[in-house]
């Protein structure tokens, strides 16, 4: 009877990631072909990524980058689009285009006491304009969510990852089971 349970469990450790997968997949694809109008799963999302990469290519074009910029403006001058529209593109910002935001990984001492540590993300290096001399931001990623929380602590307590962020995002994103640290030697505090 052990045997079994083990071999269900089993089972459900390969079936259940598959099944999500293919299911969010389809999902995407299917709400994507519905605002197209398509049938067939998964044309509208190759008209979708064609659209977005012919977009990228015309931001680069001098009449376009001028269009975008009067939109943008626009956008910044409205009441709750500025907000919304801010917020967006500021947390696509982090991680794509030359402006990434977790580009920093560290390890921060949550408390002396016990040892206790977190994995995050140096934002922001001076908080003197918050007369928070000495201090420096770090995010705190969440595991298995989408979302995390602004920290401000003591450089002190701060110590630099030397590793590659994006795994190391995967590694913290995916609560320490996915992705390979390997931490080399570690640079100076920040």
């Amino acid at each position: 009877m052990k045997r079994i349970i083990r071999y269900f469990f089993e089972g459900l450790m390969i079936l259940i990631p598959i099944f999500v997968s293919v299911y969010v997949v389809l999902t995407v694809f299917r709400k994507i072909d519905g605002i197209f109008g398509f049938s067939t799963p998964g044309i509208g999302f190759a008209l979708t990524i064609a659209i977005i990469v012919s977009l990228g290519a015309l931001s680069s074009n001098f009449l376009t980058k001028k269009l975008i910029s009067y939109v943008e403006g626009l956008f910044a001058r409205l009441p709750l689009v500025k907000i919304l529209y801010g917020s967006m593109k500021d947390l696509i910002g982090a991680f794509v285009g030359d402006k990434k935001s977790f580009t920093k990984p560290v390890l921060v001492t949550i408390s002396a006491e016990t040892g206790a540590k977190a994995l995050g993300f140096v934002t922001r290096e001076s908080l003197e304009s918050l007369s928070l001399h000495g201090h420096v931001a770090v995010y705190l990623p969440h595991s298995y969510n989408f979302s995390g929380a602004l920290f401000v602590y003591p450089k002190g307590m701060v110590e630099p990852v030397l590793a590659d962020s994006s795994e190391f995002m995967a590694f913290i994103v995916s609560a320490g089971v996915s992705g390979s640290i390997e931490a080399k030697n570690q640079p100076t505090r920040p």
